[in-house]
């Protein structure tokens, strides 16, 4: 687990990475551990690689170059070979695993800082390597994890020393006077991820909120996550080796080695198992407005078709007519959502079917839910109540009003009491970004209550 700051290589720094000379002393000891190992193939997991949302990209083609001159270091260079047939085996483990993975998409085939800060120090001590180089992806870290697990039987299958180089800054936001100001999550997630790395805590990894990763602004905890997944089942001794944020982005350096099995530390197994008895718990506790969506919802990921409204529901389903939105969440991050700002249907019953079908196969944010994600899901439905004009921001508040705005033909909604929204002025800042409005612009403002069903 390394940092990745352009400014530790000598032409880049100038003098100035003597500032982080824990930071470089500890880059040293871990890249003569790797010059003792001479792996023959060195997987390096990088934020810095094109990111999709719903795909992990794999080094394609034979290799690959790449300099700093982005950091006015040009000559600072480096030439990688790619392992192809660690990439085809690994690309075939993903893909049986249901894993969405491959070389495809690529969009800038220089290595990217990422990849050649950690190279630059590996080089110093061995050159004996071919590269895979994957990127991070907008999945939940399950499916990060899972990858790691599939690094490994790649590594198995074909009888490779490998080593594994998780590569990320940690927060971004530890002081005020840094480049990305201060957030008071910043030291909180760094003071609890060098707790659980230096730990070799991996399961822990999976417990950190999408809202919190975020508010702190990290870089590598996917990439951790990775790397955690490849050591799946198994006794590691970890060593925590540096940690420092001189500039008010954090820097950390572990190291692991693989001491044998040990099933005790399955912690997807116990993770998943964990989420779905507490989904299951949640579904005991679903009203009839939920129960209605999550029915909608199976009948059509497995016959693609819209279900007959079934009997039996409250009367207010079938008389009462309102706009409705279906949210669906896996694994705490969002998965879909898609409604209706006012009743576009005969009955209440029949907006949320319609909804419920859309938010699971219709939201461009996301692909289609699969039938195997179906008992993950949590599902929320708002019922909207009428919409009224206001003047002001002063007029609305996050946990009460959902808001729209608008400019021309312009529209963005954000409903309200949002796990991550926390201010008036970041709900407007969401609404306009939806619909495309600068953030600049003024916009007309509109709010609404909701009644959300669990």
């Amino acid at each position: 687990m390394v940092p990745h700051p352009p400014l530790i290589i000598p032409d880049v720094g100038k003098g100035e990475e003597k500032k982080i000379q824990r930071t470089i002393d500890a880059y040293q000891k871990v890249a003569e551990a790797v010059g003792r190992l001479q792996p023959e193939t060195i997987v390096l997991l990088s934020p810095h690689q094109i990111m999709y949302a719903d795909y992990f990209h794999i080094s394609p083609g034979q290799g690959a170059k790449g300099d700093f001159g982005q950091f006015r270091a040009a000559r600072t260079s480096m030439e990688v070979a790619y392992d192809t047939e660690f990439v085809r085996v690994l690309c075939e483990k993903a893909g049986a695993s249901g894993l969405p993975a491959g070389t495809l998409g690529e969009r800038e085939r220089k290595l990217d800082h990422g990849i050649m800060v950690p190279l630059y120090f590996v080089n110093q001590f061995w050159t004996g390597y071919r590269l895979v180089r994957i990127g991070l992806s907008g999945l939940p870290l399950t499916a990060h994890y899972r990858l790691g697990q599939c690094i490994r039987e790649a590594a198995q299958t074909l009888g490779r020393n490998t080593v594994v180089i998780a590569s990320g800054d940690l927060s971004h936001k530890l002081k005020e006077d840094g480049p990305y100001g201060y957030q008071e999550e910043g030291p909180v997630y760094d003071a609890r991820i060098m707790d659980v790395m230096g730990r070799g805590a991996f399961g822990e990894l999976l417990e950190f909120s999408e809202d919190f990763c975020e508010k702190a602004a990290e870089c590598g905890h996917r990439s951790f996550t990775i790397m955690a997944g490849a050591f799946d089942k198994t006794g590691v001794e970890s060593k925590q080796l540096s940690y420092e944020g001189p500039f008010g982005v954090g820097y950390g350096v572990c190291t692991y080695r693989p001491l044998g099995d040990d099933g005790t530390r399955n912690f997807l197994e116990r993770y998943e198992e964990k989420e779905r008895m507490k989904v299951l718990a949640r579904r005991k506790q679903e009203d009839a407005y939920v129960r209605l969506a999550r029915y909608t919802i199976e009948a059509f990921v497995e016959t693609g078709k819209l279900p007959e409204m079934p009997k039996g529901l409250p009367e207010e389903l079938y008389q009462n007519r309102a706009g409705a939105f279906v949210s669906l969440k896996e694994d705490g991050r969002l998965r879909g959502c898609i409604g209706t700002i006012r009743a576009v249907r005969e009955s209440l019953a029949e907006e949320i079917m319609h909804n419920a079908v859309s938010a699971c196969s219709e939201d461009p944010r996301f692909a289609p839910v699969e039938e195997w994600e179906v008992d993950r899901l949590t599902i929320s439905v708002d019922v909207l109540g009428e919409t009224e004009k206001i003047v002001s921001p002063e007029e609305l508040d996050v946990t009460r009003y959902g808001i729209i705005v608008t400019k021309g033909a312009k529209r963005g909604l954000l409903l309200p009491n949002l796990e991550g929204v926390d201010t008036v002025e970041e709900q407007i800042a969401i609404a306009k970004q939806k619909a495309g409005i600068r953030d600049r612009e003024s916009v007309d403002l509109e709010r609404f209550e909701v009644v959300r069903h669990y």
